[in-house]
């Protein structure tokens, strides 16, 4: 090992001197900074190579030139003990050498970053508000005015407001769905805009088109049918008229477009249930056969017609609209439960179907399952139904008591004269009449009569039981 070996290392920028070199005056030991092998130090161009004089201007030029006299010199080994968090970084050797003269080094010039960096923001900012501003204001087109003439426009279920603001531009009722978007932003009818068809007008502004289609009378063609309907008017007590599934069916059709009625009237939809292919309908194919050979032609359909809403779009033709709801119907049959695969105990769908309409007429829904049981168990003992429903339904009238003479009428729906189930259903049927109807509630009973004002009823297996329920009911004044 050298002889200045660890406390006294080669200063850098000077060789270390080797043997044939000659003595040097006043020779002596001096503090030595490391020097970095990854970043020699090139020589500056036209410097002397020789040594100059310790401490000298020149002597700074060497080290800290651009020129490295010892760039041949690879041993580095002799630094092996240092650490290298001891190194010092090339660019801060001028730093440390405290002995340079003159002014520091230049910093870098933040001031003018920072303008520039400012600069720039502001220039964003105004951009960003420019095209915020033209998109507000200039950024679609719009209409003026309430509009010209009448147009129809549906909404889908689900549609976005974004959703029903293009279907209105391609039906040429506003110049962009974003004029009816923007036009609604503040307005929570327009979120609540529910599926059907719209009588609009054609190049509306987006306000006038917001107005419009929130405004009730714009709504058309949507019907709600409900359990317990049929499909002819029924007659109330007091003379009110409850409409049928025909009435209710043709006022949906109706809507005034550029002062042209859309209306199906109800004789063209009963024709058209008398003579039509019930097939081609939609009727399900294991009630086709019974609903064809219907006694009455123009309640083919009874029963085949499920609750619910439906959006009936004005200008169909009797033949379109009725296969729209039948369609739709048996859809909603077999979601109910009633199928082929799925009917009631030793019947066919279709009687299942008859069985839980006469259930639907005569009870309120906590007693379908019991009414259900009592229609099994009586037809299994080869009984007269004997429901008063089944005789007022071709008599168009609710189901209240029927006066003897209107039980001695002979007729196919009359069950206190004929045995089994009527030809056809005689109501709309709920899904939980069907569910009663392929499911009934266990139990004995043959009788049962409304004995709560509520309309629950009594049940009984026995006939003398059944009397004393209806006294009791008579004397309470329920029935």
């Amino acid at each position: 090992m050298p002889a200045y070996a660890q406390d006294e290392a080669p200063r850098p920028g000077r060789r270390r001197r080797r043997e044939d070199d000659g003595p040097l005056p006043d020779e002596r030991p001096t503090d030595i900074l490391p020097a970095i092998q990854e970043a020699p130090i090139a020589r500056r161009p036209g410097a002397n190579p020789a040594s100059p004089p310790e401490g000298s201007e020149a002597e700074y030029n060497e080290i800290f030139g651009d020129d490295d006299p010892y760039d041949d010199y690879d041993e580095y080994d002799d630094y092996e003990d240092y650490e290298d968090e001891d190194r010092a970084e090339p660019e801060r050797i001028e730093d440390e050498r405290p002995e340079r003269q003159g002014p520091p080094p230049k910093k870098p010039k933040k001031k003018r970053a920072l303008g520039w960096v400012a600069a720039l923001t502001v220039l964003v900012l105004l951009a960003g508000g420019a095209y915020y501003g033209f998109t507000e204001i200039f950024g679609y087109d719009d209409y003026q005015g309430a509009g010209e003439s009448d147009v129809l426009v549906q909404v889908e279920k689900g549609d976005s407001t974004s959703a029903i603001g293009n279907r209105l531009q391609a039906a040429g009722v506003v110049a962009s769905g974003k004029a009816f978007v923007k036009a609604g932003e503040d307005n929570t009818a327009v979120s609540r805009l529910q599926q059907g068809y719209y009588v609009m007008k054609t190049k509306m502004s987006g306000a006038s088109a917001v107005e419009k289609m929130i405004a009730p009378a714009s709504k058309v063609g949507q019907v709600e049918i409900r359990p317990y309907t049929q499909f002819h008017d029924i007659t109330q007590p007091g003379g009110k008229v409850t409409p049928g599934v025909y009435s209710l069916l043709s006022k949906a059709s109706c809507a005034d477009i550029n002062g042209t009625s859309t209306c199906v009237p109800v004789e063209e939809l009963r024709k058209t249930i008398e003579t039509a292919d019930l097939a081609k309908l939609g009727v399900p194919s294991w009630a086709v056969e019974a609903a064809t050979n219907a006694e009455h032609k123009d309640r083919r359909l009874e029963g085949l017609i499920a609750p619910g809403i439906y959006n009936i779009k004005p200008g169909w033709t009797a033949e379109e609209l009725l296969t729209f709801v039948v369609k739709t119907s048996a859809e909603r049959i077999l979601n109910a439960g009633l199928s082929d695969q799925s009917k009631g105990e030793g019947k066919s769908p279709y009687e299942t179907l008859v069985i839980a309409s006469i259930i639907e007429r005569e009870a309120v829904k906590a007693d379908f399952g019991k009414i259900s049981q009592v229609i099994y168990n009586r037809l299994d003992k080869k009984m007269r139904l004997e429901m008063d429903s089944t005789v007022n339904y071709v008599l168009d009238r609710p189901t209240l008591l029927t006066k003897p003479e209107e039980r001695e009428k002979a007729g196919a729906y009359n069950t206190y004269k004929m045995v089994g189930l009527t030809p056809t259903p005689i109501a709309v049927v709920s899904a939980e009449a069907i569910q009663a109807a392929l499911k009934p509630t266990a139990g004995d009973w043959l009788f049962f009569v409304k004995c709560e004002k509520n309309g629950l009823s009594c049940f009984a297996v026995t006939f003398d039981d059944h009397r004393k329920n209806r006294d009791e009911a008579e004397r309470r004044g329920v029935i």
